[in-house]
């Protein structure tokens, strides 16, 4: 065991940091963030304020002979008013891409929420020391993953070794946006999100804006996407659009041409998957908003609308599906490495009758990693869109 003055103290900053596109110093220490300070300042709601300040697949990525590593946090966790309260977030400590360790932190801040009014109260706590040990004592990359739906402040790193910022892996870079599902809601741990274990198989950095409610077609989120460099880039559209209930076809139509075309601007020839939700029962063919029900004890998710409802252009995501297949379909004529893909292709009715949504909306564990197969075989396997090979 180290004694305290055994401790090497460094500097947590963002040259430590992938899968961040901004930092704020906060009164407490460094705070991630995975939207740039522009684009957070037009955040209409709490809901995406959050979300954004959640790291999902942010980490550290450090190289050092270090055999036991301790850092510092102040979480944020999210609860919700008459649940259980949630486990605490878990960090993942991967050894030259190698799962080797994970830890929690205990404590922290607490926002509850109440599903019904949407309302929300902070309870302050202190911070926690998630601490990873046993390490092999030799030069090695090690990459901390921050936990994916708790807000993180970085308030020390100490190592029994000196640390550095780890290389560049000159792996390619893949930039995806999507909904909770993508964001990791009900995942285990932060590499077992879907977009996690994609990126792993196809050997990719990932830095990924799957924002918890909240891929809604946001100006400033394909702004930010627009700015942020990239080899291949995915949106997943639909599912928070439908339950919602944020727009009609007449709006969906423009607002997805127009996000295209913003991330075009900065990314003329990219790679670009647009991608359909995966199969969600309860929002195939009955409109939004979706509603909690708390029936049976658990938090489920039913839809609100009036099926009838959709002659006059309110969304479900069988409409939706259709109508991104003839956008990209149209556009495709003139952009090549533009693509699309059915998300029930990712998770359709056999794995819906094998791996059924818990909360009838987001997969569970094994769900996400039926996901993260699908994606990698279809996206990054032979013939893909994401393959060397495709795109010259």
């Amino acid at each position: 065991m180290n004694t305290e003055h055994d401790w090497i103290t460094t500097p947590v900053t963002a040259d430590l940091l992938r899968g961040a596109l901004d930092v704020e110093r906060t009164a407490h220490g460094l705070l991630p963030h995975r939207l740039p300070a522009g684009a957070r300042r037009q955040i209409p709601d709490e809901q995406l304020a959050m979300a954004e300040a959640q790291p999902s697949g942010v980490r550290l990525a450090l190289r050092t002979r270090a055999t036991t590593i301790e850092l510092v946090t102040l979480p944020t966790k999210r609860a919700y008013r008459g649940l259980p309260a949630p486990a605490d977030g878990v960090y993942d400590l991967l050894v030259d891409g190698r799962l080797a360790g994970q830890d929690t932190v205990t404590g922290g801040n607490v926002r509850t929420i109440d599903m019904a009014t949407q309302s929300a109260e902070l309870l302050e706590g202190s911070p926690g020391t998630a601490r990873f040990t046993d390490l092999p004592a030799r030069d090695k990359d090690v990459e901390i993953w921050l936990p994916h739906a708790e807000i993180t402040e970085l308030i020390a790193l100490r190592t029994d070794a000196p640390v550095e910022p780890a290389p560049d892996s000159g792996r390619r870079v893949w930039l995806h946006h999507g909904s909770s599902i993508s964001h990791g809601s009900n995942a285990a741990h932060p590499t077992a999100i879907w977009p996690a274990l994609a990126a792993a198989r196809g050997g990719v950095e990932l830095v990924n804006l799957g924002f918890g409610g909240s891929a809604l077609l946001d100006p400033f989120t394909a702004r930010a996407m627009r700015d942020t460099p990239a080899d291949l880039i995915s949106v997943e559209i639909g599912i928070n659009v439908v339950n919602t209930d944020a727009m009609r076809l007449r709006a969906f139509t423009p607002a997805v041409h127009g996000f295209l075309d913003t991330i075009r601007e900065g990314h003329p020839t990219t790679p670009l998957l647009v991608a359909s939700s995966i199969l969600c029962p309860v929002q195939e063919d009955t409109p939004g908003p979706l509603a909690p029900d708390f029936q049976g004890g658990t938090l489920r998710f039913k839809a609100t609308g009036d099926p009838a409802d959709r002659a006059a252009g309110r969304l479900t995501l069988s409409i939706i599906r259709r109508e991104l297949e003839r956008i990209v379909g149209q556009r495709a004529a003139d952009d090549p490495n533009l693509h699309h893909l059915d998300g029930r292709e990712l998770y359709g009715e056999t794995d819906y009758a094998e791996l059924p949504l818990p909360d009838e909306v987001h997969p569970d564990p094994a769900g996400h990693r039926r996901i993260a197969e699908n994606f990698a075989r279809l996206a990054f396997g032979a013939g893909g869109p994401f393959t060397p090979e495709t795109n010259g």
